[in-house]
């Protein structure tokens, strides 16, 4: 099937170094550091990264999965929020919410709810990181 790939490199110490990451296709790329990773610092960072994948393997596989019951959403829009907190003698991606609000034309709140619950298991970006814990607040607009 498909493979898909980014780079990314690293100068320097932890604290002081500086990165740069690039997406394959080569729709972004940007720098990343200590500061924008750990503080509240210019750039990027991985965790910012995964939010997005997140977000939009989400947003696709829900809008699958309505369209698939017949119930095709006007939007779905979601915001995917990675936690990266100290554990152990590290650090550690703890946590992914996922809050989301589509417009779905003619969807019951049961059936809505549902689905959103089946694309939160099942999207790709999901499975891949089962190790965490992942919470969805879905909404209809």
């Amino acid at each position: 099937m498909v493979m898909r790939s980014s780079d990314a490199e690293w100068r320097g110490d932890l604290k002081s170094g500086k990165g740069s990451m690039r997406l394959g296709s080569g729709a972004f790329e940007g720098s990343y550091s200590f500061p924008s990773r750990f503080e509240s610092g210019q750039g990027t960072n991985p965790e910012e990264l995964i939010a997005a994948a997140h977000a939009g393997c989400f947003s696709m596989a829900f809008s699958h999965g309505l369209a698939s019951a017949g119930h095709t959403p006007t939007s779905v829009r979601t915001t995917a929020r990675v936690h990266l907190e100290q554990a152990g003698g590290g650090f550690a991606i703890t946590r992914i919410e996922l809050d989301c609000q589509a417009q779905v034309p003619g969807i019951d709140e049961a059936a809505f709810s549902k689905l959103a619950d089946e694309a939160k298991k099942n999207c790709p970006v999901s499975k891949a990181l089962a190790g965490t814990e992942i919470t969805l607040n879905a909404r209809l607009a």
